[in-house]
């Protein structure tokens, strides 16, 4: 499969209304919850990265309102959308896998709904990147698709989309394997417009010596 990267942003970049739209019909998501369990451990006014901030949505507003926050997105239309709204924070329209930042300029990264768009043979590359980014004791939340190890490009919200699937055991090495260390990770399956999905849900730790 040749790199699906360009598609998922032209993806996004068509739909980015209709997701809005979508969005607010999804139900089960733990999404804040942890979003709160994050920001109760980390410092006031903490450095904070989001991978796949799209648009901008309650998750993105809060981590405004209470952060430092810089958003990356694939979609320079959910960047624009995202800007819109939040004119307070910093917004990089970038490939989140491609990204080169100063090491430990973070004290978390986020990545909600975006490592599943992200080709296998990237993530570890990535992760890597996510650990050198954080400073020691710094905090990495995300999820990934509970769909088995299979990369797909299928029909979403009309338009082709791709989707990379994983399993519990693989993330945890992944996250290993990236020198972090993993405090609470579950699966949750949620109800969106199409039908019941399951996420796995990762909080990890850089070590802070």
């Amino acid at each position: 499969m040749s790199d699906p990267k360009p598609l998922v942003a032209a993806g996004y970049d068509a739909m980015a209304v209709r997701f809005d739209q979508w969005q607010s019909e999804v139900s089960g998501s733990p999404r804040m919850r942890y979003l709160d369990q994050l920001l109760a451990l980390l410092p006031l006014r903490p450095d904070v990265l989001e991978l796949g901030c799209g648009a901008a949505v309650e998750s993105t507003r809060i981590l405004a309102e209470r952060t430092n926050v810089t958003g990356v997105d694939f979609s320079e239309a959910q960047i624009a959308l995202a800007r819109k709204r939040l004119p307070q924070a910093t917004f990089i329209s970038a490939d989140v896998s491609a990204l080169t930042l100063a090491p430990e300029s973070f004290d978390a990264v986020v990545a909600f709904y975006v490592l599943l768009h992200i080709p296998r043979e990237d993530l570890d590359t990535l992760l890597g990147r996510v650990a050198n980014w954080l400073r020691p004791g710094g905090l990495f939340l995300a999820n990934t698709l509970v769909r088995g190890g299979g990369e797909v490009i299928e029909q979403w919200l009309g338009v082709p989309m791709f989707f990379s699937g994983s399993d519990p055991a693989t993330d945890r090495t992944r996250i290993a394997d990236a020198g972090l260390i993993l405090l609470e990770d579950e699966v949750v399956a949620q109800q969106e417009p199409e039908g019941e999905l399951a996420f796995h849900w990762l909080l990890a730790q850089k070590p802070r010596v």
